[in-house]
């Protein structure tokens, strides 16, 4: 059995014959045991390890406390998201002070030019609940929304809930102007749900055992289960699915795509029963987005180009031969995506590490009906833009996103025609925060193949380079996920406490273009784990950082990504934090019977069929290269019912590390922590979400020597505050 802890001791997890044998290689697995989350010998592991880790951490309850009551402070509890129109409503969420779950709400247009003026905490005219996430959330320690959906003629909602964790939805559709339930027989589904256009029809995808949506479903609201027909079914195991619609609501939109490859099928709306025509069949390698634009289609496409060209072609396209050029992505340009409506379309793309928009207008004397691309300027050196919820092709002013680590989110209006911008609302930040003592920047590292890796930095004025500093590091790298610049309030916890934060754009990610996530996936993956380490030296190099008080943190592939560079330089962090860790990757990327395996071969490699990916694989997977060395400590937090990295890879990596490294338990202890009604995000909840964040960060900084908050920045530090120029030397 597993040996329990008397809290000063911690528990070791029993070891239990098991071998993995592939292409020769005889590998002994004694904790792959841990796997089974409903086995009492697992939970009661999973509950020695909480009860350890609440033990090693009571000390630091007063400092949870605070950093708990620090975002509590500076977060307006009574808020409402700016309203967006939609046909005869505006459209909007709120929340309330004392409630975890966001309420969601319309009212009715009244004057189309005139936006209604609600004050948080103010019920108005009119209003109509749509969904009350409290109230739907009953007594449930978890909950999360699948899919919320208003009929085009806006008389009928669907609602899609989770209130487990693990991402598999209950359905529920109800008439809007009575509140009556029409339908809540389906279960299981995954995200999404869309209607026909009259909304008498719903459409709705359900997964396999792998947890891959792979099949699309008809229903006619109200009709019993066994009337739904089958749609689509997917039989390449590689290709995941989802259900959209156009703006103006014509289009049912069925994407099909691998990490390499993709299709995408239009349904005339009307038309529900009709077949789903492919755009353009698949072909390895090709992936496309389609976005209906009146009486053609736009398409972002990387046929020749793997930064993507945008195309169009008309509105009954079957080919890509039929696709014509209308834009190539410059130098240092990526393409990611269009928006049309009807005088104007809007691109988004990524151009010198940062996320950008282009604006083309209609031109009705050139062939593509669009004239050349308006770039749109913004002057912070880092910071994050893309379009908001914008329902109504007719528009000419659209919302934007913005946001960067020093400016909190911010809703723009941006005025297609004139270029004219206007802050519609920007997320308030109370309390005694001065947002001008922070500032950013962006520094570059030399990785050891000498390309130059981007590194955003975020911290509080009067903070010199002079080799004293606290810092965390943060990393992703993976799936051309881009780690963007965001506010946080959470973050200015440890802003305050004198830590430099940073994140470093290792290869894997997408930030500098589609090659830069090529050359940090299959066999050239362990370039992100390098790539960090270069990020962590240039810092201490450059005197951000003391070489002894730098923290790691990152999730999911960032976790695996944690639990690799420690193996590979664990004398560079004083602690590193894995979030839902995907720690034991060789061993999940081996089975394809497993939640999304056969999905990530493009990404990783097949392992079992290639002995070269194995080799590779095996060369830089955590759990398989924990050494008797001394480590970092170590937070290693997951969840029960998290789908997408079983809570075992964590477990497992910590009974490893237990077993092995040098570590003093004392000083550098290694912790495990598990939420037991939770998924891959986390607890639910944002008081409970705060919690979490209060009691991972309160031993990151402790460990890191920055327990105690930073006297006031003075006038003259805030007039000296150093430039926020990058730098590339």
């Amino acid at each position: 059995m597993t040996q329990q802890s008397d809290g000063a001791t911690p528990p070791r997890a029993e070891v239990r014959e098991h071998v993995r044998e592939h292409h020769g290689d005889r590998v002994l697995d004694p904790y792959e045991w841990l796997r089974d989350g409903d086995d009492p010998d697992v939970l009661a592991y999973l509950a020695a390890e909480n009860a350890y880790a609440e033990s090693r951490t009571t000390h630091l309850q007063p400092l949870r406390d605070s950093i708990f009551g620090e975002i509590k402070s500076r977060v307006l509890e009574t808020d409402l998201s700016f309203p967006v129109r939609s046909g005869p409503w505006w459209y909007y969420s709120r929340t309330v002070e004392g409630q975890q779950y966001a309420i969601h709400a319309r009212v009715p247009v009244t004057d189309p030019a005139q936006r209604p003026v609600i004050a948080p905490g103010e019920t108005p005219d009119g209003e109509q609940v749509l969904v009350d996430g409290n109230v739907e959330a009953g007594d449930s320690e978890f909950f999360a929304i699948g899919a919320l959906s208003v009929s085009p003629d806006h008389t009928r909602l669907a609602l899609a809930t989770d209130t487990t964790g693990d991402e598999r939805f209950d359905l529920v559709v109800r008439d809007l102007e009575t509140g009556e339930t029409l339908d809540d027989a389906i279960t299981g589904i995954g995200y999404g749900v869309e209607f026909s256009h009259d909304g008498g029809t719903i459409f709705y995808t359900r997964v396999d055992d792998a947890w891959r949506p792979h099949q699309l479903w008809r229903r006619v609201v109200g009709s019993g289960p066994s009337s739904d027909v089958l749609v689509h079914d997917e039989s390449d195991e590689r290709f995941w699915m989802g259900i959209g619609s156009s703006r103006d609501d014509r289009w049912l939109i069925l994407a099909l795509g691998s990490k390499t490859t993709s299709e995408v099928r239009l349904l005339d709306a009307t038309d529900p029963t009709g077949d789903f025509r492919v755009v353009a069949p698949r072909r390895d390698g090709v992936e496309y987005d389609v976005e209906p634009a009146s009486d053609r289609l736009l398409i972002v496409h990387n046929t020749d180009n793997p930064d993507s060209d945008l195309a169009w072609a008309p509105l009954d396209s079957t080919s890509h031969e039929q696709w014509r050029p209308l834009l190539s992505a410059a130098e240092g340009e990526r393409l990611l995506g269009v928006d049309a409506f009807d005088d104007v379309a809007v691109l988004s793309l990524r151009r010198d590490g940062l996320t950008a928009l282009s604006v083309l207008h209609v031109d009705g004397s050139s062939e593509s009906g669009y004239a050349a691309p308006v770039p749109v300027a913004f002057d912070e050196p880092i910071y994050a833009v893309g379009l908001g919820d914008n329902p109504e092709p007719g528009q000419t002013r659209v919302q934007v996103a913005y946001e960067s680590f020093v400016t909190p989110h911010t809703v723009l209006e941006l005025d297609l025609v004139t270029g004219d911008r206007t802050v519609l609302k920007q997320q308030p930040v109370l309390g005694d925060v001065d947002l001008s003592d922070y500032v950013q920047r962006r520094e570059w590292a030399t990785a050891a193949d000498g390309t130059q890796v981007p590194i955003s930095v975020v911290h509080r004025v009067g903070l010199r380079p002079d080799g004293t500093n606290a810092g965390l590091l943060t990393a992703y790298g993976a799936y051309e996920h881009s780690s963007d610049p965001y506010f946080s309030v959470a973050r200015l916890s440890l802003l305050d406490r004198g830590v430099v934060h940073a994140t470093a754009h290792v290869r894997g990610g997408g930030e500098m273009g589609r090659h830069w996530y090529d050359q940090g996936k299959l066999l050239d993956k362990p370039h992100t784990f390098s790539d960090t380490v270069a990020c962590a030296d240039r810092l201490v190099e450059l005197g951000w950082v003391a070489p002894d008080r730098l923290g790691l943190e990152g999730g999911s592939a960032g976790g695996l990504l944690v639990g690799a560079v420690v193996n590979l330089a664990p004398d560079r962090f004083r602690v590193a934090h894995g979030a839902v860790p995907f720690v034991d990757a060789l061993t999940t990327i081996l089975r394809p019977d497993l939640p999304l395996t056969v999905g990530e071969w493009e990404e990783w490699g097949n392992p079992l069929e290639d002995p070269e990916v194995y080799a590779v694989m095996k060369a830089y997977t955590p759990y398989e290269n924990v050494a008797a060395q001394d480590y970092p400590a170590i937070l290693a937090t997951t969840s029960l019912h998290d789908t997408r990295v079983f809570f075992t890879e964590a477990a497992k990596w910590v009974a490893r590390l237990r077993a092995t490294v040098t570590n003093d338990p004392q000083s550098r202890p290694i912790l495990l922590r598990t939420e037991m009604s939770a998924g891959h995000g986390g607890r639910s909840g944002r008081y409970a979400a705060w919690e979490q964040v209060a009691w991972e960060w309160a031993f990151v900084l402790d460990q890191l020597g920055a327990t105690s908050r930073l006297p006031r920045v003075h006038e003259d530090e805030r007039a000296g505050r150093a430039s926020e120029e990058p730098a590339r030397d």
